[in-house]
């Protein structure tokens, strides 16, 4: 891999967490990053998500050289050939929508292109990942994936339950997402999905972004080419234009900001007796700036030139062009 071919390609990463700043924008464009779905509500309702949404606004503003709000293929293309990183602005939960199907084309309007349906536990919309009996879509969630799809917001299943995410492929008119996930049978952890998920995802057209998060690969010790492999088999099994990545990286946070990813308001902190902790991630990849290295890594696993740049990047680009439209343009 040139360094000149890799600089030219488009690279979309399908979600991270950070604690944004000028800084770690500096990070993604060290790793030749281009676009990213992040995230900017977990646990919160509809004001504080508002807020979080006018503070990317005030950074946007502060930052034009090197950050815009893109909304859309052709504003990512844009910001991509001007040297800017595309930000997709995006939900890790439907709470922000509260009980109201009305938000959701409300967020729309204001940026907001990706809203994964649960964050680890139950909500109104349907059963989330570490939910001992997942309920399925719930009869408001089937209205929520009906709204999101009218308006053109990208569904994301990464931390769904396995029943929630096959209701709601099955239920959505447009194809779907899991932003940041692996297969089960490389690491079994809950938020992995198991094969029928995986496979009903890309019989309807879906992306799904392997994870680089310590928790959902085995932890630090996992290698690139063990990473990597697990991509390559993938490509294998659906298809090549149905892999991405999703890091998940979550840079610049204290480790207060862990336990409210883990509790919510859900739950107590003494409910849960151990204290979370940010994991150690792999010395390969600890952050964006480590792009290049993983590009390497599929090289070296054995996928051809077109299938790495659809895995870093146009993958991602092919699903927004199907969802990221209202119904009434398709």
């Amino acid at each position: 891999m040139t360094a000149l071919r890799y600089e030219d390609w488009l690279v979309v990463d399908g979600l991270q967490i950070n604690n944004w700043d000028r800084g770690v924008l500096e990070q993604l464009r060290a790793g030749g990053v281009g676009a990213v779905n992040a995230t900017c509500a977990v646990w919160e309702g509809p004001e504080e998500t508002l807020r979080a949404v006018g503070a990317w606004c005030r950074l946007a503003a502060a930052n034009p050289d090197i950050v815009t709000l893109a909304d859309g293929v052709d504003a990512i293309r844009r910001a991509h050939e001007n040297g800017r990183i595309a930000v997709l602005l995006g939900f890790q939960n439907t709470s922000p929508f509260g009980d109201d199907f009305r938000l959701v084309e409300v967020f729309r309007r204001l940026g907001v292109q990706v809203a994964q349906l649960t964050y680890n536990i139950q909500n109104l919309v349907g059963g989330a990942c570490y939910d001992p009996h997942d309920s399925g879509l719930t009869r408001f969630g089937r209205h929520v994936v009906a709204e999101m799809n009218r308006v053109g917001m990208m569904i994301d299943l990464s931390h769904v339950g396995d029943q929630t995410c096959l209701d709601a492929i099955d239920a959505s008119a447009v194809p779907v997402s899991i932003t940041h996930s692996n297969p089960r049978w490389f690491f079994d952890n809950p938020r992995n999905k198991p094969t029928e998920v995986i496979r009903a995802l890309a019989d309807r057209g879906g992306v799904i972004g392997c994870c680089l998060y310590p928790n959902v690969i085995g932890g630090e010790r996992t290698t690139r080419d063990q990473f990597c492999a697990m991509v390559a088999r993938l490509v294998d099994e659906i298809g090549p234009e149905h892999v991405a990545v999703g890091s998940d990286c979550t840079q610049n946070w204290s480790e207060k900001f862990v336990a409210w990813l883990r509790n919510g308001r859900w739950q107590p902190p003494e409910a849960n007796p151990v204290v979370p902790k940010w994991p150690e991630w792999p010395e390969w990849f600890s952050g964006p700036a480590d792009f290049p290295v993983l590009a390497e890594g599929l090289f070296d696993a054995g996928l051809d030139e077109k299938t790495v740049q659809g895995v870093l990047g146009e993958n991602w680009m092919r699903l927004f062009a199907d969802v990221l439209v209202a119904e009434a343009d398709r």
